[in-house]
């Protein structure tokens, strides 16, 4: 049985070394009838009759075959017919064949290597699955540490299964393992050998702990044990960094009065896939990776924690509210971006100035005017200021038909009397 690998040499030996000189030699595939593959005549002829065929540079009857397809496996013979005169030189020389049958196998290396996973805490559930190899691939697992220590995995729980794919077989395996508290794990490797081909094949799931950038190691009073903190606004959201936490606003992180928003975590990379907790004030966590705010009528930050066995970070997401005047909103904003609606019928700014203005100007034209008749008639708008008492003269004062008398006179007849005593008549 000769072996060889897909895509490389095949090497068939015919086992014989004829001492005497070669008439012919002929190479048959045996199937169903004897395939004609290499035909070799001294005097005249080297043909192969497959074009990937040839005689072997080791001996004169030696077959190698190149590249190998998985087509070529099967039985070959090899037939050598020489001259022998059994020594006698003055015989004349009789043709003798000799044959030699002989099986080729062709063995094909894994063709592809692939691992999913499904994690639930420290629990994680891990499938391997070799494809297109003949004989089925060997699988086993190895576990590397922080500082490249590489060890395997011992007494796992685990199931494997075979399954031909034609003329070639799928190997897949799945194990459970759980992580150990404070175990530090770089990476498990799926490791599929193939030992016929000389082939080992590497399928490694790498640990990454959720991260965040510009972080500081705080207290929180949710937590027993300090954690790193940061804010959304420290975070390089352009950095595509394996392990960065994510945070995205639907609308936007800066939203008209009253507008609802959708604040999502991801961090891609992070194995295994962490879990996420979102907060506000001292209000009850909410387990999720997405967080709906309903009618946000007030700037507010809101919490995210995103944690897995290795590691757990926060972030501060705060949420702002561009203005309080709702009303002025066009509906079609978004991202935080703020769109004044220009169809209104309201007065535009300029108006507004003109018009308070113009007001100005009548107040004080209108005060002007009461300001001066009120000069011209000699009466005060104002309360006067308290003067001191003074004595009325009576001799001195015009006494004006409007006026009342200040004093009792005495009547008229009585004043005539008077004066008739005192001067006599004329």
């Amino acid at each position: 049985v000769s072996y060889a690998t897909v895509h490389q040499s095949a090497f068939l030996r015919c086992g014989m070394m004829p001492v005497h000189p070669i008439k012919e030699l002929w190479w048959f595939k045996i199937g169903a009838s004897e395939e004609r593959v290499y035909y070799y005549d001294p005097t005249s002829v080297d043909a192969a009759l497959m074009k990937r065929a040839r005689r072997s540079n080791r001996d004169n009857t030696s077959l190698e075959i190149y590249p190998t397809q998985l087509s070529d496996e099967g039985e070959y013979k090899c037939r050598i017919v020489v001259w022998d005169n059994t020594g006698n030189s003055t015989e004349p020389s009789v043709p003798i064949s000799k044959e030699a049958r002989m099986m080729l196998k062709v063995n094909v290396p894994p063709e592809k290597v692939e691992i999913t996973h499904l994690t639930s805490g420290r629990n994680l559930s891990l499938r391997c699955k070799s494809e297109g190899a003949k004989p089925p691939a060997d699988i086993l697992w190895t576990k590397t540490s922080p500082d490249g220590v590489e060890t395997e995995i011992p007494d796992l729980a685990k199931t494997r299964e075979i399954e031909p794919a034609g003329e070639l077989y799928d190997t897949a395996e799945q194990i459970f393992y759980q992580l150990e508290e404070n175990e530090m794990i770089a990476k498990i490797s799926c490791v599929v050998r193939h030992h016929n081909t000389n082939t080992t094949i590497y399928k490694n799931i790498t640990f990454v702990s959720p991260a965040i950038q510009n972080a500081l190691k705080v207290t929180i009073q949710r937590f027993a044990e300090p954690v790193l903190y940061s804010s959304i606004e420290n975070q390089d959201g352009r950095d595509n960094k394996a392990g960065l936490v994510k945070i995205s606003a639907d609308p936007g992180f800066k939203v008209p009065y009253n507008t609802s928003v959708t604040l999502k975590a991801a961090a891609p990379g992070v194995f295994p896939e962490p879990r996420y907790l979102w907060w506000v004030g001292d209000q009850t966590g909410i387990a999720g990776r997405e967080l709906h705010i309903d009618n946000l009528e007030e700037d507010k930050s809101y919490y995210v924690l995103a944690e897995n066995p290795l590691g757990r970070v926060v972030l501060e997401v705060p949420v702002h509210i561009t203005t309080s005047d709702y009303s002025q909103w066009n509906d079609s904003s978004r991202d935080g971006d703020v769109i004044v609606d220009d169809t209104t019928g309201g007065l535009d700014t300029g108006a507004i100035i003109g018009i308070v203005i113009g007001a100005l100007i009548a107040v004080f034209f209108i005060g002007f005017a009461v300001w001066y008749w009120t000069i011209r008639d000699g009466t005060h708008v104002f309360s006067p200021k308290k003067e001191k008492p003074h004595t009325i003269d009576e001799e001195t004062i015009p006494f004006r038909s409007t006026d009342k008398p200040l004093l009792r006179t005495i009547s008229t007849q009585t004043l005539e009397g008077r004066r008739s005593r005192r001067e006599p008549s004329i």
